[in-house]
């Protein structure tokens, strides 16, 4: 039996769960930039220095938690993680909407990061004990597609929400969806095939005998000490460290560098703010599926992250007086730097055996939380100190071409198969 005919509806049981989860994470994260570009900073007193700290601050609660909750996720139940992360960074994201002063801003956001370090490498190992080779790529995209979905339609009803109630009222009112999915998620989740009701026992034997084949294809790694100091763990910690600059730095201050080109109102900012997310969309889908395809990864990942840089360099160059050329190459820039993620994660899986993989893809992502922070704090400062945005499209520009170089020195992994970057065989 082909792997691709196993259990078809492991898809559709499988993905709506993984898709409402993370986009829930990501709604919680995102929407202090609609609070930043709508007044918060004046309310509480901030000032713009210390607002792209406030604004930095979750990555780092995020970056120091990665790998213990990845860990137990691999060893002992993602189910339980989830369910437990799910309430307590939903009561964190509503509990934002009633402070009163900076350093509670600060706690809350920090423990935000924290309760939701462990999602990310928690929901990837999820998806390695469900989905094969073949498989994985378009499985970690429909995670990653919470991403910018999310800020595609959180863009416009935070926006409407904002303009109707207020910055407090949009963070209490986004928080309870996580919550209420809580209880959902402990119904529907079973951590293993093996213990799934919804599939049958040839099924089961298929897709457990096809994983197993995998596993023993991939060169033995004895501990996490071993995977972590792995010179392609150790390079792509520094690419996706690169590469988050650019991302995250886009996401939470696109809002405001919007409204700032045009002194737009929060509602067209939200309308605008969505387009590259649709963009991304798109773009994530048909990369995903292309790498699933051919089995080569890097491919389609470099050369869409120096898309990227490209354009926004591009939008440097174009400048505040051509706002809506400038504009249609940040569209272009946010869908490049979205669309290599499936791809990206598919390659660890096949490079390291399961007893390690989630360590490393937690220790790299962790990684990408620090360059989150960076990327978040630096360029909230940049546009704070200048005025504009020009600095911060140099800054994440220059960024994405180091993750690009990165990527390309990559080495093939060691194992009895073709690489991750080979072409599939017949």
């Amino acid at each position: 039996m082909k792997s691709q005919t196993i259990a078809p509806k492991r898809w559709w049981f499988i993905m709506p769960i993984v898709f409402i989860t993370y986009s829930l994470a990501y709604l919680d994260r995102a929407n202090f930039s609609f609070a930043s570009a709508a007044g918060i900073n004046d309310d509480l007193g901030i000032t713009k220095g210390m607002s792209s700290l406030l604004g930095a601050l979750f990555f780092l609660g995020y970056f120091f938690f990665q790998i213990p909750g990845a860990v137990y996720a691999e060893r002992r139940s993602v189910k339980k993680l989830i369910f437990w992360c799910l309430i307590l960074w939903g009561g964190c994201a509503s509990l934002t909407g009633i402070v009163s002063n900076i350093p509670m801003l600060a706690a809350i956001r920090f423990v935000l990061g924290v309760v939701e370090a462990a999602v990310m490498p928690a929901m990837l190992i999820y998806i390695s004990n469900w989905f094969t080779k073949s498989e994985r790529s378009r499985a970690n995209t429909f995670l990653i597609l919470g991403n910018p979905v999310t800020v595609l339609w959180m863009s416009v009803v935070s926006g409407y929400l904002i303009n109707s109630f207020g910055w407090r009222e949009m963070f209490i009112i986004e928080g309870f969806p996580a919550v209420i999915w809580a209880i959902a998620w402990w119904f529907l989740v079973q951590d293993k095939p093996a213990q799934a009701k919804w599939m049958s026992d040839e099924e089961k034997a298929a897709l457990q005998a096809q994983l197993q084949k995998e596993q023993e294809n991939i060169k033995a790694v004895r501990n996490y000490g071993e995977a972590f100091r792995n010179r392609n763990v150790i390079i792509l910690c520094m690419q996706y460290f690169a590469w988050s600059i650019g991302v995250y730095g886009f996401v939470l201050w696109l809002p405001s560098i919007l409204r700032n080109g045009t002194q737009m109102g929060m509602v067209e900012a939200g309308w605008l703010s969505a387009v590259p997310y649709l963009v991304a969309t798109i773009a994530m889908v048909v990369v995903s599926w292309a790498s699933d395809k051919t089995q080569n990864r890097k491919l389609f990942v470099w050369p869409l992250l120096l898309i990227g840089a490209l354009a926004f360099l591009g939008s440097y160059l174009a400048g505040s007086s051509n706002f809506w050329l400038s504009y249609a190459l940040l569209v272009i820039a946010g869908g490049a730097m979205y669309a290599p993620y499936g791809p990206f994660f598919a390659i660890i899986p096949e490079m390291l055996p399961r007893n390690v993989a989630g360590g490393a893809m937690a220790l790299i992502n962790s990684m990408g939380a620090l360059g989150s922070f960076v990327g978040s704090w630096i360029v909230g400062y940049l546009n704070g100190a200048t005025g504009s945005p020009a600095a911060s499209y140099i800054f994440m520009g220059a960024a994405l071409l180091a993750s690009v170089w990165l990527t390309l020195i990559v080495k093939p992994a060691t194992s009895k198969t073709p690489p991750f970057h080979g072409v599939k065989p017949a």
